[in-house]
């Protein structure tokens, strides 16, 4: 009787694992069981304007990036994600960690040739403390209902046709 059970719950196992969504390309990225409400969203954009994510009535995938000027994983990875933006269905809101200074972040962008990407601030790091990130760069990803499905700790390569194929695979 007990193998009889054990080969049902296996079974059950394998067929989960075998119809399951198509799982994330990297490592690095951990895709939520439920995807997740927030109540609040809300950052600035360079001018001090707030912006209300679940305000914002749009049918896109939201990818809200956590960066640093001083951050070198998010050196490298920022020119994939400026290319990224350039994608139908995506909208990115890098947002910066730090304490508003224009000028290096205006110095950055100049030195890695981004073009496609406005700048925002989590003024109080309130963000910090709703997604409780722990480093830069954190990447989180919201399908078109607003719902955080995803997190990537750490930098990714925006460009790698798996990840771009998986992302827009979202609904």
């Amino acid at each position: 009787m007990k193998l009889i059970n054990y080969l049902i719950i296996f079974s059950i196992l394998v067929i989960n694992v075998a119809f399951s969504k198509e799982k994330p390309p990297f490592k690095n990225i951990l895709v939520l069981d439920k995807p997740k409400v927030y109540k609040e969203i809300i950052f600035q954009d360079r001018d001090g304007v707030q912006i209300d994510l679940n305000l914002i009535n749009s049918d896109e995938i939201y990818i809200l990036n956590f960066w640093a000027t001083w951050c070198a994983p998010c050196k490298d990875e920022m020119p994939s994600l400026d290319k990224l933006q350039e994608k139908e269905g995506i909208f990115i809101f890098p947002i910066n960690m730090e304490e508003k200074n224009m000028n290096n972040i205006d110095k950055f962008y100049k030195d890695l040739n981004i073009n496609n990407l406005n700048v925002y601030f989590d003024n109080g790091l309130k963000l910090v403390k709703v997604f409780a990130l722990r480093g830069v760069p954190t990447t989180i990803i919201l399908n078109k209902n607003k719902e955080v499905i995803a997190r990537i700790s750490g930098s990714i390569d925006f460009l790698d046709q798996k990840f771009v194929a998986w992302l827009t695979s979202i609904k």
